[in-house]
């Protein structure tokens, strides 16, 4: 039997980092997403076995302070593509807004740390989105484009391929394929 599961990458998150920390008697506050406030200070060793708790899960605790911006830039792009009612947003805007930086000064920490641009990454988590509104939602490309805030279904194509190498309809004979071959 083949099973289509639908999740929600923040919650699966939130509650793993929980879980984790509850497993080492730590005491925390979420401040945001990718951010907690731990009440008392760790020793290095304690430190150290959290980072090796997270690690294998694709988990880092972040301490260069550019770094922790661009991992909060990171964040606030995942928040911001994967909540349903944030569409009509200007990524630029949210972002400064959110972060209380010139929007300039994110985008040049942001390529100065991870040597591509943030519209780059924005364009990679919308496609990823994308992808997975045609597999799980089954939602037409019309449906994805208004939901995504792209000017057009055009747009949102052209995108799609130039990140992907094929179009959004070839992605589905793929996947229709793949159902198909599992079955």
């Amino acid at each position: 039997m083949k099973l289509f599961i639908k999740f929600d990458i923040n919650t699966i998150c939130t509650l793993f980092l929980k879980e984790k920390l509850d497993e080492q008697n730590l005491n925390f506050a979420t401040l945001g997403f990718g951010e907690i406030e731990l009440e008392d200070n760790l020793s290095t060793e304690s430190l150290d076995e959290l980072k090796n708790s997270l690690s294998p899960f694709g988990f880092e605790v972040v301490e260069n302070q550019k770094s922790v911006l661009v991992q909060k830039i990171k964040d606030a792009i995942i928040e911001l593509v994967y909540t349903d009612d944030n569409n009509n947003f200007k990524s630029s805007a949210y972002l400064a807004d959110k972060l209380n930086h010139s929007y300039g000064y994110l985008s040049n920490v942001f390529s100065e740390v991870t040597y591509s641009s943030i519209e780059n990454f924005i364009i990679i988590q919308k496609i990823e989105r994308a992808k997975q509104l045609m597999i799980v939602n089954e939602m037409s490309l019309t449906e994805i484009a208004f939901l995504l805030n792209y000017s057009s279904v055009a747009h949102l194509s052209t995108q799609f391929k130039n990140t992907t190498g094929i179009t959004p309809s070839a992605f589905l004979r793929i996947i229709k394929k793949r159902r198909e071959n599992l079955k």
